[in-house]
């Protein structure tokens, strides 16, 4: 793209962190943020600053292995960050901001892109997973990322219940509105099964609205632990209200495993769309 009479690159960043001493992602006054020690990295090794967009902003303690996210750079510094060196300003990035970035923030990938990428945008889908340890003996070394449940789950019941959720509805019920954002969402996937003792809950959907996956899974938890039918969630969801008794589970079991983002050609459409004012069924015409 250009920029004026300036040649600029969009670079996509795939990104991994631990979201323990994190305030989330977004950058605020005086607290530690993922956003805030990214773009200070970045600005250190680009020497320039930067706006960095990202697909997903992830909440206080809540982790990522698949978190993506894109900037504007302009073509000058980003030939420059390779140096004198046989490496590609890609390859360049990674390595130098290893060496300027706390250890619980990794970036493991770093790519030019079309100029109609969005992180935020473009993406079609989030995947995350919640993973909660209900045994006698829980694994310490998983204390960051797997929630330390002292009840035994009933996981096949928390699957039925979930089953009933998948499809678009508006999920006021499982979420914190904002004003002027939409809480109608699809849930293209989901399920709940047991792996290596872990009760894994897995959630696919084009977007999440806050707080909304960790309302699903406190939902769930009270299926889990009998406290409520398999049936409970979706008669809460249906009174589309935030007032229906969910709780909120706590974010340290909480981890974005990946986005999805459609073939290049198709990117452009694909953010007019999502930007677009959503309604059950639709989107509103522009």
């Amino acid at each position: 793209m250009t920029n004026g009479a300036q040649d600029v690159v969009r670079v996509r960043l795939d990104l991994s962190y631990d979201g323990t001493g994190f305030s989330g992602w977004a950058t605020q006054p005086g607290r530690r943020t993922v956003q805030s020690e990214l773009t200070t990295g970045l600005e250190t090794v680009l020497r320039t600053p930067v706006v960095v967009t990202v697909a997903g902003r992830t909440d206080a303690g809540v982790h990522a292995r698949g978190q993506v996210a894109h900037l504007d750079v302009a073509l000058e510094r980003w030939e420059a960050v390779a140096g004198r060196g046989d490496r590609t300003p890609q390859e360049a990035l990674v390595s130098r901001l290893a060496g300027v970035l706390p250890p619980d923030v990794v970036l493991r990938r770093a790519c030019v892109v079309p100029d109609a990428f969005d992180a935020r945008f473009s993406a079609t889908w989030r995947r995350y997973v919640y993973r909660i340890d209900d045994g006698g003996a829980p694994d310490p070394l998983r204390r960051a990322w797997v929630l330390r449940h002292r009840r035994a789950l009933d996981d096949v019941a928390m699957d039925a219940a979930l089953a009933q959720l998948l499809g678009e509805h508006d999920f006021l019920a499982y979420c914190k509105p904002r004003d002027g954002a939409t809480t109608i969402r699809t849930l293209q996937e989901a399920s709940v099964r047991r792996r290596d003792g872990v009760v894994e809950i897995e959630v696919r959907a084009d977007a999440f609205c806050h707080s909304m996956v960790r309302s699903i899974v406190g939902a769930l938890l009270a299926v889990g632990e009998g406290r409520r039918p398999p049936s409970w969630p979706r008669e809460a969801l249906e009174q589309v209200r935030r007032e229906a008794g969910v709780a909120v589970a706590p974010p340290t079991g909480l981890v974005l495993e990946e986005v999805g983002y459609p073939a290049d050609a198709e990117l452009a459409e694909r953010a007019r769309t999502a930007r677009a004012v959503r309604v059950l069924g639709g989107t509103l015409p522009d």
